[in-house]
């Protein structure tokens, strides 16, 4: 059945957006695509221009949008502040802006992150902590959203990408083994995604319902990034005698500071819902999927 919203989604080309979309085309809903710079998208134009978005959004009269646009690059965030701020407030800025002018009522589902949570977790709704800049402009943007009708979504999530320029963590560890290059994984930041196919179910059941607040959206019992890396590995049956356990502050390759506990208590989104969010042992299951049909 053809549902009568008509939803845009912003970043179809992004690592989530290539996934979302065919689920929802494929469900029988009314898509608009979006991409800001290139791609088959419907229309193309930067958020962070107003008269652009202006424009477009009046043109498309959305009643729903999924702005899945950011800057997720933590390092570039910390280097080029104001990059993570045109992706990650103002875009959103831009959008709120049109839905307060617009005569039309449009719900907007706002996609931030689990990198506003730092100490012992799991963390609550309530309890943000920002440590690093992209953690400051992503919460700047669910300030915004929260000034009109939106669901501000606060999740993580891993898998296969199909986007040929962009590498998931499951990606990256996928690869670098089967490559044989040396691995080195973090001991001492905890998180708790979702792999993309449940996340893409979760936020179809957001669509259809558009839930008001802030909601945590991740899996249950989550673990560290290193104990994920190698479950993730040893259970596709790849070898990890290349990969090696390190605290954060021994990895030459990080210079911004990350999180150190990112998991999330997502009882709210489950009382809501009167559902039972997956473990994250049970989301590596779901992702390994991906990977055998890959090989």
């Amino acid at each position: 059945m053809i549902k009568e919203d008509k939803i845009l989604l912003l970043g179809t080309t992004g690592l989530l957006g290539s996934t979302l979309a065919p689920h929802l085309k494929s469900a029988g809903y009314n898509i608009v695509t979006h991409a800001r710079k290139k791609g088959t998208a419907d229309f193309i134009f930067d958020l962070d221009d107003w008269d652009a978005t202006c424009k477009f959004l009046t043109q498309i009269q959305p009643t729903i949008i999924v702005n899945l646009i950011g800057l997720t690059s933590v390092e570039l965030c910390q280097r080029q502040t104001h990059a993570g701020y045109l992706a990650n407030t103002r875009a959103v800025e831009n959008i709120a802006r049109w839905i307060k002018q617009s005569t039309a009522a449009c719900h907007l589902i706002q996609i931030s992150t689990d990198h506003v949570y730092d100490g012992d977790g799991p963390h609550t709704e309530d309890d943000v902590t920002l440590t690093n800049n992209y953690a400051l402009t992503k919460y700047a943007g669910e300030i915004v959203a929260a000034q009109i009708q939106s669901t501000i979504l606060r999740t993580n999530f891993v898998g296969r990408s199909k986007v040929s320029d962009r590498e998931s963590l499951t990606d990256w560890v996928y690869t670098s083994l089967k490559n044989g290059r040396n691995v080195q994984v973090l001991t001492d930041v905890l998180f708790s995604p979702l792999s993309m196919k449940t996340l893409v179910e979760m936020l179809e059941l957001v669509i259809r319902n558009k839930p008001v607040g802030v909601y945590n959206l991740g899996s249950n019992e989550g673990m560290s990034k290193a104990d994920f890396d190698f479950e993730f590995a040893e259970r596709l049956g790849l070898p990890t005698d290349s990969m090696s356990r390190i605290e954060s502050t021994e990895a030459t390759f990080l210079r911004a500071y990350r999180p150190k506990d990112m998991r999330m208590d997502c009882s709210k989104f489950e009382k809501l819902f009167g559902i039972k969010l997956p473990t994250l042992a049970e989301e590596i299951t779901i992702s390994m999927g991906d990977y055998y049909e890959k090989t």
